[in-house]
C-alpha cells in the first residue's frame, strides 16, 4: 500500500510514540478490506510500539472495511470507515501519534475545556478523500476522542458508504453527525466545535478578549495578506495583534497553487499552515475563531479605533489593517440557498466525489469554471459549463483540455435562473439563452457555482457614521491609497478586500507588507491623541 517513500516518512513520525497502539482491522473480505489489512501491515512493519489486530466479536457492528486505532494504554478508540489515504492519511498518522501518547498542539486551556464536557457525544464525519478541508474536521474531533472517553468519531468515505449517503441525502463535505443528527457541514475548527457543545464557551472567551491592552496595530484577517502584515509589524517590535476566523482564508480552499514564484507547486492547505508557523515564529497575539462585526474609527489621527467582536468583545488599537478577503460569489437565483449542501456546491475537489456517475453543471467559464469541469469530469458521467458572456475567460491551455474531453459540453451566454429540486437535493437548473431568451432546463443532480469572489465587507456597512466613512468601491472594495490607507486614519488594508485590481496569493502578501509598513510609518508620526509631544512641552512655559 506504502511506497518506499512514505514509509521513511512514516517510521520517522512513529518514533515518536511513548506507548502501545493497535490497528485494529474490521474487514468483509473486500478488495478495499484487503487494502486496508495492506495498510496495517504496513504500518504495523515500522515500528514496534505498533501492532495489527483481526477485530473480534466487539466489533462485529462496525461499518465494514473500518480501521481502529485503539491506544494500549488509555483504551481510546478513533475509527476510519474506508482507506485513510489522500488528504486523510495526514488523520491517520495524528491519530497513531496521539493515541501513543505524542503530545497534542492545543492550547491547555482546550485541552481542559474538552476533558471538561459533560454527556455522550458520538460524531460520525463524512469525508471525501480529496477533500482538503475534510481533514481539520476529522483530526480535531479524533483528539477530542483522545481527551475524553465521552467522545467518539468516525471518519466515513462517503464515496465507498453510497448507501449512506444517501439515506442520508448528503451532498457536500465534511458533514458532521453527532448522535444521529446533521451538526455541522462545511471547514470548522474545534474551538467552533466546542464553541457549539459548551454554551458558556463564548462568554468567557469574550471576558478574555475584553482585558486585553490596547494594541499598536490589530490585523483583521488572517489569510496571505493578514499573515504576511502580521510579520512585518511584527519586526519592528511593536504590540501586534492578530484576529481571524481562521487562517488561511480561501487558500484554504484552494487545491494546486502553481504561480507562487519560487515554488513550483503547492496546495492551498499546505501554505496555510506555513503561513500560520510564520506568524507564530514571532510576537503576535494571535485570536482565532473570532469574527469582526464592527469598526468604530476616529475622524483625528491619533485616535483609537475600537473593533468589536462577534462575541461581544472590543478590542482597541492606534492602528487597524484590514485584510478580510474575499469568499465565493454566489448566484443569487431562486433555490441555490435551499439546496445549498444539497446539490450546490462551491468546492469541486471536496464535493466532486459525492456525484462520481451523475450529470453536474459547472457555472462560470474562467479558469476556476474550466479547472473545475476537467476535474470533475474525471468522476462524473457528464459536465455542462454555462457561461454567461460570449466568450470563455480561461487559459486557452485550459479550454483545449476541456473541449478535447468527451464528457464536457460547454454553453455560452447561458444565465442560470434558477435552482430546481425535489425539495431535498437538486434535480436541475432553469437557464436563459441570452442570444434568443429562450428558457431551457439542464436534468442534473449538481451545480458547482465558480463565478468570482465578493470582498469580506458586510461588517463595514451600517455600523454608523465612523464605518461609514470608510470608502469602498460600487463592488464593496475598500479603497486605498499607494501605502495601503484608508478614508479613516489609522486603518489600512490589504488584498483581496481592497481595490487592487488582480487577486493573487502573492499580490496580496506584498499588499500586506505594504500596508503594515504604511501604517508602521503613520505609527511613528502620529502621537497617540490626549499625549504631549516633546515639541510641545519644550514650548510649554515654565
Amino acid at each position: 500500500m506504502l511506497d518506499n517513500n512514505l514509509k521513511q516518512q512514516l517510521q520517522t513520525y512513529l518514533q515518536n510514540l511513548k506507548s502501545p497502539v493497535e490497528l485494529i482491522t474490521v474487514s468483509d473480505n473486500s478488495a478495499k478490506a484487503n487494502e486496508l489489512s495492506a495498510l496495517a501491515a504496513d504500518i504495523a512493519s515500522l515500528s514496534d510500539h505498533v501492532s495489527q489486530v483481526e477485530a473480534g466479536d466487539t466489533f462485529s457492528q462496525e461499518r465494514k472495511p473500518t480501521l481502529i486505532v485503539r491506544s494500549v494504554a488509555t483504551g481510546s478508540l478513533i475509527r476510519f470507515s474506508g482507506i485513510p489515504m489522500g488528504h486523510e492519511f495526514t488523520s491517520l498518522v495524528l491519530a497513531l501519534l496521539h493515541s501513543g501518547g505524542h503530545p497534542m498542539k492545543l492550547d491547555d486551556e482546550v485541552i481542559e475545556q474538552i476533558r471538561n464536557l459533560d454527556g455522550e457525544y458520538r460524531f460520525e464525519t463524512y469525508v471525501s478523500l480529496s477533500c482538503q478541508n475534510c481533514p481539520d474536521v476529522v483530526q480535531a474531533l479524533n483528539m477530542m476522542t483522545v481527551l475524553n472517553p465521552k467522545i467518539s468519531n468516525v471518519m466515513i468515505d462517503g464515496a465507498l458508504f453510497q448507501e449512506e449517503v444517501s439515506e442520508r441525502n448528503i451532498m457536500a463535505v465534511p458533514s458532521v453527525y453527532l448522535n444521529g443528527e446533521l451538526f455541522v457541514q462545511g471547514r470548522t475548527s474545534i474551538e467552533e466545535i466546542l464553541n457549539k457543545l459548551d454554551t458558556g464557551a463564548s462568554a468567557r472567551q469574550a471576558e478574555k478578549l475584553a482585558q486585553k491592552e490596547t494594541f499598536d496595530m490589530l490585523v483583521v484577517g488572517g489569510g496571505p495578506a493578514g499573515a504576511s502584515a502580521a510579520i512585518y509589524a511584527a519586526r519592528k517590535g511593536i504590540n501586534t495583534g492578530l484576529v481571524a476566523s481562521r487562517f488561511g482564508g480561501q487558500v484554504q480552499d484552494t487545491l494546486a497553487i502553481e504561480n507562487f514564484i519560487s515554488v513550483k507547486a503547492t496546495e492551498g492547505p499546505k501554505l496555510a499552515a506555513h503561513l500560520e508557523e510564520h506568524v507564530r515564529d514571532y510576537d503576535v497575539d494571535i485570536m482565532q475563531n473570532q469574527s469582526v462585526v464592527a469598526i468604530k474609527g476616529t475622524d483625528q489621527a491619533g485616535g483609537l479605533t475600537e473593533v468589536t467582536l462577534e462575541n461581544g468583545a472590543v478590542l482597541k488599537s492606534r492602528s487597524v489593517l484590514l485584510a478580510t478577503g474575499a469568499r465565493w460569489r454566489e448566484m443569487n437565483v431562486p433555490g441555490e440557498q435551499e439546496y445549498r449542501g444539497k446539490g450546490v456546491a462551491y468546492c469541486p475537489h471536496c464535493d466532486g466525489p459525492l456525484f462520481k456517475g451523475k450529470k453536474v453543471a459547472v457555472i462560470g467559464g474562467g479558469n476556476s469554471g474550466i479547472e473545475a469541469a476537467i476535474d470533475l469530469a474525471g468522476i462524473t458521467e457528464h459536465v455542462t459549463v454555462l457561461e454567461f458572456s460570449d466568450v470563455l475567460r480561461a487559459d486557452e491551455v485550459l479550454q483545449k483540455k476541456a473541449r478535447s474531453m468527451g464528457n464536457i459540453d460547454i454553453i455560452m451566454q447561458a444565465q442560470t435562473t434558477e435552482v430546481l429540486g425535489d425539495g431535498s437535493k437538486v434535480n436541475g437548473l432553469a437557464y436563459t439563452d441570452r442570444t434568443t431568451g429562450e428558457n431551457h432546463t439542464l436534468e442534473l443532480a449538481g451545480i458547482f457555482v465558480q463565478i468570482g469572489l465578493v470582498p469580506n465587507t458586510e461588517f463595514l456597512k451600517g455600523q454608523g457614521d465612523q464605518a461609514d466613512a470608510l470608502e469602498l468601491t460600487p463592488r464593496g472594495e475598500i479603497v486605498v491609497g499607494r501605502r495601503g490607507e484608508t478614508s479613516l486614519p489609522g486603518v489600512f488594508a490589504a488584498g483581496d478586500v481592497t481595490d487592487s485590481p488582480y487577486k493573487q496569493i502573492i499580490i496580496a502578501m506584498g499588499d500586506g507588507a505594504n500596508a503594515a509598513l504604511g501604517a508602521f510609518d503613520y505609527l511613528i508620526r502620529t502621537p497617540v491623541v490626549g499625549e504631549v509631544t516633546e515639541e510641545e512641552a519644550e514650548a510649554e512655559p515654565v
